[in-house]
């Protein structure tokens, strides 16, 4: 009987914690995406009466936890019907939607982002288009930019097209004018996804020279020439998407990452939890053979793909890309 009542207990305590949550991320979501501004703190307000009510006028606990479990999913509902746009007032890095138009092996990409900056936030960009010929791709580079916690970063594939010539694609929140990035909003319905085209000297020189505490590794991958040429093609096809279709960016679930594991030609490798947790994802990805390394242990190769100095000195050299990948290890192998 003892063991019982403990068992109804500890069963009471975890079914009210996870009300606590819901309760929590219901509040979250009201106070940021409530599209209103004036109306959020009325919204909340309500939806705690609601629970209010609830809790006093139930009776019994499991009445109560459906009380509750139905406001919930009151606040869910609205929350899913809420539509991403690609109509705004957008920050000028990420005005413009890139896309691209495939004929056979060749490419053109439009609207690819050139960014001359002087600080993080005062730049002039222009918007080249871009000719591919994806037979001529090579292979392919990983960028993991951390800018705090050693579990998460920002990945960026960069490929190689030969003749020294790379070209970046970074998927990101994108952001309206005066808005800044929010890991806890970036939960909510705050950005919508961009996938951003880009040379190095922009979308990787930001990151190293301009901004601050943010600090960037640089892996030659393994993968073949025609794995690359398959990424980059998948690539291509989601970029075009977004530009057709607005997708609301998720801090967990749909960000730089986890989008990039959603492509076609990455469906076949292993999946794990560092999808999740990214800042882990390149010591993992050097365990299953994805990365080169000339056999150091990965601490080693992690102090020597660090980027930042390299960057620093090359900043607006037009050899910048070959600059930040000289004597790192793996590289050697592809001639740059």
């Amino acid at each position: 009987m003892a063991e019982k009542t403990l068992a109804r207990r500890i069963g009471v305590v975890v079914v009210s914690l996870i009300l606590l949550l819901l309760t929590a991320w219901a509040v979250l979501a009201l106070s940021f995406d409530v599209r209103v501004a004036w109306l959020r703190i009325p919204c909340v307000a309500v939806y705690l009466l609601a629970l209010a009510v609830v809790l006093v006028a139930a009776k019994r606990f499991w009445n109560r936890v459906l009380g509750c479990v139905l406001c919930f999913l009151v606040v869910l509902g609205w929350w899913l019907s809420l539509k991403p746009s690609n109509d705004g007032d957008w920050q000028p890095d990420v005005s413009r939607l890139a896309y691209g138009k495939v004929n056979g092996d060749h490419v053109t990409i439009y609207d690819t982002r050139s960014c001359d900056y002087r600080a993080e936030f005062d730049y002039t960009c222009a918007w080249p288009t871009r000719e591919v010929d994806m037979s001529q791709i090579r292979s392919m580079d990983l960028f993991v930019d951390y800018w705090g916690s050693p579990w998460i970063a920002h990945t960026i594939l960069s490929f190689d097209l030969g003749n020294h010539q790379h070209i970046a694609f970074s998927i990101e929140a994108r952001k309206v004018a005066g808005q800044s990035y929010s890991a806890v909003r970036g939960f909510f319905r705050q950005f919508t996804l961009i996938s951003t085209v880009s040379d190095e000297r922009d979308v990787v020189r930001l990151r190293t020279n301009y901004r601050q505490d943010e600090n960037l590794y640089l892996f030659h991958t393994t993968a073949t020439p025609a794995f690359a040429r398959s990424l980059f093609l998948d690539y291509i096809h989601f970029t075009n998407y977004l530009h057709d279709h607005p997708q609301w960016y998720n801090a967990l679930t749909s960000n730089c990452t986890t989008e990039i594991f959603m492509l076609k030609t990455m469906r076949s490798l292993p999946r794990n939890w560092t999808i999740l947790l990214n800042g882990k994802g390149a010591a993992e990805q050097y365990r299953e053979g994805n990365l080169a390394g000339d056999g150091l242990p990965f601490d080693e190769l992690m102090k020597r793909a660090y980027i930042n100095p390299a960057a620093k000195a090359a900043d607006k050299d037009l050899e910048f890309s070959e600059k930040i990948r000289e004597n790192r290890p793996g590289f050697h192998a592809t001639g740059d």
